[in-house]
């Protein structure tokens, strides 16, 4: 290679190298698989990497509380997000990023068409639910089962997990016959043809309004990556993979 022009390509890229970080963001279970694509988009923009954490919205907030080092916080609702806000530990008020959805899914071969009759039968003894008290999608999966009546006579058949992932691993494997979890996680390219799932009726429940702040470390510690991460959030490219993931959009 030219030796001028391999020292006009050093020159270009080194600065672009110096200039690459990488930020901590705590991620709602439930946007797991589309925030592989949204990572993935990200660094090709930016040139910056993400490091993500995955959890319950509940145990974050738990977290951060306590000063667990995270610039970005994505949420399963805006509940949470609101608390650190009050709290005085985020930078910016709770915005929306994503509207999610309830399904219900199972591995197991089921006619998810009478789906209220299969959860009551008897061929149906455990039901995975994500812990109501911190992951917001069992909160509202609780919703649902009060809407129609079914909370008091399936209390006896409820399996729950810590977040979506774990319930997630619970429906998967069998541990238990069926399940709700996140639109997201059913199609998602690593669960797509896995199982059979229905909608849970957007009647039955709250829109799962997930909200999204940069937190106070990361205006202290990584103010213009977490700004451009933050902002990427809400683009057109990153809309598109979250619609692509089955959420709705603000």
């Amino acid at each position: 290679m030219n030796t001028k022009f391999a020292a006009a390509v050093l020159l270009t890229v080194c600065p672009l190298l110096a200039s690459a970080g990488t930020i901590a963001v705590a991620v709602a279970a439930n946007v797991q698989y589309a925030f592989d694509d949204l990572k993935t988009a990200f660094k090709q923009e930016t040139g910056h990497d993400v490091q993500a954490s995955f959890n319950s919205s509940g145990k974050f907030v738990a977290q951060i509380s306590n000063g667990a080092p995270y610039d970005v916080f994505l949420s399963a609702d805006m509940e949470f997000p609101e608390k650190l806000h009050k709290d005085g530990l985020t930078a910016t008020e709770p915005r929306v990023y994503a509207y999610g959805a309830l399904v219900l899914w199972s591995m197991k071969e089921k006619d998810l068409t009478q789906w209220q009759a299969v959860l009551s039968g008897s061929n149906v003894s455990k039901i995975a639910v994500a812990n109501p008290k911190t992951a917001p999608y069992g909160r509202e999966t609780m919703r649902a089962l009060q809407y129609f009546k079914l909370d008091q006579s399936l209390q006896p058949k409820l399996v729950f997990g810590e977040s979506i992932a774990q319930t997630n691993q619970y429906i998967h494997s069998g541990v238990a016959d069926i399940g709700f979890t996140a639109k997201s996680v059913v199609l998602s390219p690593e669960m797509k043809s896995q199982g059979k799932w229905i909608d849970v009726p957007r009647s039955a429940y709250q829109p799962i309004a997930q909200g999204a702040v940069i937190l106070k470390y990361g205006k202290e510690q990584h103010p213009q990556i977490a700004q451009q991460f933050y902002d990427f959030v809400y683009s057109v490219k990153a809309r598109a993979i979250l619609e692509r993931y089955g959420y709705l959009l603000p």
